[in-house]
């Protein structure tokens, strides 16, 4: 048996479903992530690469393959988001969040319109790529745009994982990632804790110093 196959073996099972490793360990790294991110720590991204590659696992064995192109992608971004909190705090500042401008919330909307239909027609094209195009596209996308606006510290970054979730769900559940759905059901309740706590840091009065690029107001 090779190393995949190691894991995506079935972890345990539970009213009448299979839940595999990769699926069980992959999220719930993606958990811990999510919640580093709320806590404002730095690790969120080193543990959000990992699930990335843990993931890339579950969906190639779920022949999703629009699910590993997202995961790879993931793992980019949070390589980039990483580095991006890691220098506001090693340049003496803090972790500050806000929500983001107009013009930014358009550039955001604008951007990821245009890559969910790059990606449909990518996987229109390629139809090997992905049994459900839209959704896996979305989804794809989605995530990627989530990340980038976490990145940036912006507030924003919650409310796109929750139109991420709203598709997530069913997708999952379908594709026999039945963990995965699972846990898409507990991101909703992390999204809203930590939509809250990043609005009340909002309101915290800030007093100078160096602060994260991009979370600056």
């Amino acid at each position: 048996m090779s190393a995949l196959d190691t894991l995506n073996s079935v972890a345990f099972s539970a009213f009448g479903e299979h839940f595999k490793w990769t699926d069980v360990v992959g999220n719930g790294l993606g958990l811990a992530g999510l919640a580093l991110g709320w806590r404002r720590s730095v690790w969120a991204w080193p543990v959000q690469l990992l699930s990335g590659v843990v993931l890339v696992a579950a969906y190639w064995s779920a022949q999703l393959t629009g699910g590993v192109g997202k995961q790879l992608l993931v793992i980019a971004v949070a390589v980039w988001g990483w580095f991006q909190w890691r220098r506001g705090v090693r340049d003496g500042g803090e972790i500050r969040v806000r929500f983001a401008t107009w013009r930014e919330r358009g550039v955001l909307v604008a951007g990821t319109a245009a890559g969910l239909f790059a990606v449909v027609g990518l996987f229109t094209l390629y139809p090997s790529l992905s049994w459900n195009p839209w959704p896996d596209a979305y989804i794809f996308v989605g995530t990627v745009a989530a990340m980038v606006a976490m990145a940036r510290g912006w507030v924003e970054f919650w409310f796109a994982w929750l139109a991420v979730d709203a598709v997530g769900v069913p997708l999952a559940w379908n594709s026999d990632l039945k963990f995965s759905a699972l846990v898409y059901v507990i991101y909703f309740v992390l999204v809203i804790a930590g939509m809250y706590a990043w609005w009340q840091q909002t309101r915290v009065p800030r007093h100078g110093g160096p602060v994260l690029e991009g979370a600056a107001a």
